[in-house]
C-alpha cells in the first residue's frame, strides 16, 4: 500500500466568513458527511508560509528568539513568513524572509519538507526549505518592528536542537520538523537529493 496523502473534497453546502483579520480568517463550512447528514467546521484560512532551515559550514543552524502571545512564550524559531501575495513563488518569499530577519543570503536552495501545521483546525501550508552555503547580505539591515525587534539571533549545533526538540524544549512547529527532517535526509540518501527549491507545491501553487 502506498503511503501517500491524497486530494479529496467533500460536498459543501453554506459557508460564511464571521471574522476577516489582518492576514488571516475564520470561515464556517457546512459539511456532508459519508452518512449524508451535515455538520459545520470552523477554520482558520490561512495564506501559506515558508521557511528555512539556514545550515552553516560548521553544522549550525540559524535561529531566531521571538515572543509568540498567543502560547505566551518567547521561542526560538527558524527564519519564517507569510506568503504575502497569492501565487507567490516560496523561494522567492524564503530568500527574502531570510534576508529580512538574519541578513543572510544562501547560494544553495532545497525543498526540504512541506506539512500543514494544524490540519483540524486550519489550512496553513508550510514549505520548509534548506539553505546552504550561507554570507552575510550586502547594504543596510532590514528595519524591524514590532516583535521582530525584539528578536534574538543565534547559531546552533544541530543536534543541540535536535536534542531540544526530543527533550520537550523546543515547541516551534518548524524548527521541530525541519531539524528532524533535515536529520533524517543526512542518515538517508543525502541532502543533495533533496528536492529542488521550484519542486511543484499543489498546496500553494506558485508561478516560476
Amino acid at each position: 500500500m502506498a503511503i501517500k496523502d491524497t486530494p479529496e473534497e467533500w460536498t459543501v453546502t453554506a459557508s460564511t466568513t464571521p471574522f476577516t483579520g489582518n492576514k488571516t480568517s475564520v470561515r464556517t463550512d457546512t459539511v456532508v458527511m459519508p452518512d449524508g447528514h451535515t455538520v459545520t467546521r470552523d477554520y482558520q484560512v490561512h495564506p501559506g508560509s515558508v521557511a528555512v532551515v539556514a545550515l552553516d559550514d560548521e553544522g549550525r543552524v540559524l535561529v531566531l528568539r521571538q515572543y509568540r502571545h498567543p502560547v505566551r512564550q518567547r521561542l526560538w524559531e527558524i527564519p519564517a513568513g507569510l506568503l504575502d501575495v497569492p501565487g507567490e513563488n516560496p523561494l522567492h518569499a524564503a530568500q527574502r524572509e531570510l534576508y529580512e530577519e538574519a541578513h543572510v543570503k544562501a547560494e544553495d536552495w532545497r525543498v526540504l519538507t512541506d506539512v500543514y501545521t494544524t490540519p483540524g483546525g486550519c489550512d496553513e501550508a508550510v514549505r520548509i526549505f534548506l539553505a546552504r552555503d550561507l554570507s552575510e547580505a550586502e547594504g543596510e539591515r532590514f528595519e524591524v518592528s514590532e516583535e521582530e525587534a525584539d528578536m534574538e539571533l543565534a547559531r546552533v549545533p544541530q543536534q543541540e536542537l535536535v536534542r531540544g526538540a526530543l527533550a520537550g524544549e523546543l515547541h516551534n512547529n518548524c524548527l521541530v520538523v525541519g531539524v528532524l527532517a533535515l536529520t533524517a535526509a543526512q542518515a538517508g540518501e543525502g541532502l543533495d537529493a533533496l528536492r529542488p527549491a521550484d519542486a511543484p507545491w499543489p498546496a500553494r501553487p506558485f508561478a516560476s
